[in-house]
């Protein structure tokens, strides 16, 4: 599907990744030097760049947070499940994937992809529905992570935990309500992370999946986090386990 993603990271990480690009489009007033580094790395590729000023380029991204650069992209199909194994493979280490349980904020799913960048996630799975897509608005918010961690979207979240249990996997729910912290959790074997929506946490089925429920301790007033701080905070709890 041809696509426009905007903002500078977005479409920096974009090209670094090889995905299709098939036109940049820029302001006429953007940075010099990033002008210069986009144009420099498109005559490489031989991708067309289209120069024009900032309301129009705020028109075809849908957006102002454009940073006055957009790209038209080539998205790359979902992922399926052995993908996200093989990613694990590739790294020589056990898999560790993450279970998005209804995100509908796009700049939720684009902070928790990012946070997945660099935890060394393995994946994302996200459900077929009620859930936000792979959108532009997600892309921008990841800070153009998008383009290098694979998302699944499953049609049955609960179906999809019976088969990562017969493949050996803990399943770990991130709940309020959990019995135990965090951080005292057992990270070290293949692992799948389970978050829930923004409003209703994890639904009854898929919690009842779960092998274990942790809950991040809260020490102020409000009793839960943001579903992209609380995924941050688990995601690199559980890296550092794995590198014990």
């Amino acid at each position: 599907m041809i696509q426009i993603i905007y903002g500078r990271n977005a479409v920096l990480e974009w090209f670094y990744s090889g995905l299709s690009v098939t036109q940049i489009l820029m302001t006429a007033d953007m940075q010099m030097q990033t002008a210069q580094k986009m144009q420099e790395m498109a005559r490489q590729r031989q991708i067309p760049v289209k120069t024009m000023n900032r309301q129009q380029l705020t028109q075809i991204a849908g957006s102002e947070n454009h940073q006055g650069i957009a790209a038209k992209v080539t998205t790359p199909d979902y992922a399926e499940l052995e993908d996200l194994l093989l990613a694990a493979e590739n790294k020589q280490e056990k898999p560790f994937i993450a279970i998005l349980d209804g995100i509908q904020d796009p700049h939720n799913l684009g902070a928790i992809i990012r946070s997945a960048d660099g935890a060394g996630v393995h994946g994302l799975v996200i459900p077929k529905d009620q859930s936000v897509d792979l959108t532009p608005t997600v892309i921008k918010a990841s800070a153009g992570a998008a383009a290098h961690v694979p998302v699944v979207k499953a049609t049955n979240i609960a179906r999809l935990m019976d088969e990562l249990k017969e493949k050996g996997f803990w399943i770990t729910g991130v709940d309020q309500e959990g019995d135990k912290n965090y951080a005292e959790a057992d990270y070290t074997g293949a692992i799948a992370l389970v978050l829930g929506s923004e409003g209703r946490g994890i639904r009854r089925l898929v919690r009842e999946k779960c092998d274990f429920l942790v809950s991040i301790p809260m020490y102020g007033k409000v009793n839960s986090l943001n579903v992209s701080v609380a995924a941050a905070l688990v995601f690199f709890e559980a890296r550092k386990h794995k590198k014990q």
